[in-house]
């Protein structure tokens, strides 16, 4: 699933204490009256600039989206910081557990711009900056938001993957803080669901995509309006690069390349596709079914193993039920793989196990016609169909 972040990694990755951060950020307090404002204004209009920075994808999952981050520069002070919403550590306790369940808790990170880039080089991941026009006015409250924002007690926020994640919280510190209403051009990608959205960067990675449509329910399939497609990096940068502002001024003025990258190839270590390895499960569930019928004997192992399998999967899915992702609640794929198997292993392997050969077979049912409303997994169809064998072959052979 989507993971926009930047490692900690005490090698690149330098927090600004918070005196340099009063330092950078503050001088509002010097605004006693209209004319000292206005001194402050044409000050920070003339030396302070604020740029949106794009980093491309990496070969880490939780990297292959990219990532986001703005640029604060301060030419008279000396002030050059990168400010992200991403800074997350592995190392915390229970980390993919409170992932998984939603309850993941990012941070707003200020560094030193020249180490944000070289991390990024080092990663052999392009890193391109837009530069924006903003007035006195909204770079002073951008300023301001961010001097606020980084407060300890503001630091922290609930992470999700779709609708509060580093871009869209980066993208809100410009957008929320400008004197008009912000308008974008059309995009190719407009009206797209959750999940193709993620499909399109996700090229060349099968496997990432089938764990992402697993985990992925009914509302991912519902299209995006333009604000929710920008939980996307790309998305956004591509958005704000044709964006107006109400009162008709070009958002972005232009765009730079920082860092230059040849594209990271796809790792395709395993060949296998998903879809492969189910068209392997189909053929071998076909071939033990006819040696049944033609040896007359019940290989019940293998049926076992299956729901083992199956039931293992499911326990997964079902715990996706309590997660605080709204995109994971509903999901009709637990209708194929739930941990309900689990307990008819013993009975089936007793030969005790008609009812529950028959409920399977119509949770399969369900599950194939629920295709109409949610787009599976790949692969997932031809399993459906290998389970749909083998329990009709069990439930008539239980006669």
């Amino acid at each position: 699933m989507y993971l926009c972040a930047v490692k900690f990694e005490n090698t690149f990755l330098r927090i600004v204490l918070p005196e340099m951060l009063l330092l950078i950020l503050n001088g509002a307090n010097s605004r006693a009256d209209n004319t000292l404002r206005a001194d402050y204004l044409q000050h920070i209009d003339s030396v302070v600039s604020v740029g949106f920075v794009t980093c491309g994808p990496g070969n880490e999952v939780y990297s292959l989206y990219g990532h986001t981050a703005l640029h604060y520069k301060d030419t008279e002070r000396g002030t050059d910081v990168a400010v992200n919403w991403g800074i997350f550590s592995f190392s915390k306790p229970n980390f993919v557990t409170r992932f998984v369940f939603g309850l993941t808790d990012y941070e707003i990170g200020i560094q030193d711009f020249r180490d944000f880039c070289e991390l990024y080089r080092y990663e052999q991941r392009w890193v391109k900056e837009q530069q924006l026009s903003l007035t006195a006015e909204e770079k002073l409250q951008i300023a301001d938001a961010i001097e606020e924002n980084y407060r300890p007690e503001n630091r922290e926020y609930r992470y999700n993957y779709f609708y509060d994640n580093c871009t869209t919280r980066a993208r809100d510190m410009i957008v929320d803080h400008l004197s008009g209403k912000i308008s974008y051009a059309a995009s190719p990608h407009e009206g797209l669901s959750f999940r193709q959205l993620i499909h399109l960067y996700c090229e060349g990675y099968p496997w990432v995509r089938f764990g992402n449509d697993m985990l992925l329910g009914l509302q991912a399939d519902s299209k995006t309006t333009t604000s929710e497609r920008q939980f996307l990096p790309q998305e956004t940068m591509d958005d704000l690069g044709w964006a107006v502002v109400a009162n008709g001024r070009r958002l972005v003025t232009g765009t730079t390349t920082l860092v230059d990258v040849p594209q990271i190839p796809v790792d395709s270590s395993f060949p296998l596709s998903p879809r492969s390895c189910a068209l392997i499960l189909l053929a071998l569930v076909i071939v033990i079914t006819l040696c049944e019928v033609y040896s007359r004997k019940q290989f019940r192992w293998f049926d076992a193993l299956l729901m083992v399998l199956c039931g293992l999967s499911g326990i997964i899915l079902f715990l996706m039920l309590f997660s605080q992702h709204p995109t994971v609640r509903l999901n009709l794929q637990l209708l194929l793989l739930n941990p309900l198997p689990l307990f008819f292993v013993w009975a089936m392997l007793r030969r005790h196990c008609r009812w529950q050969y028959k409920m399977w077979i119509v949770l399969l049912c369900l599950f194939l016609a629920g295709a109409i409303f949610q787009h599976y997994a790949e692969g997932t169809m031809l399993v459906a169909s290998s389970l749909l064998i083998r329990n009709i072959k069990l439930l008539y052979s239980e006669k």
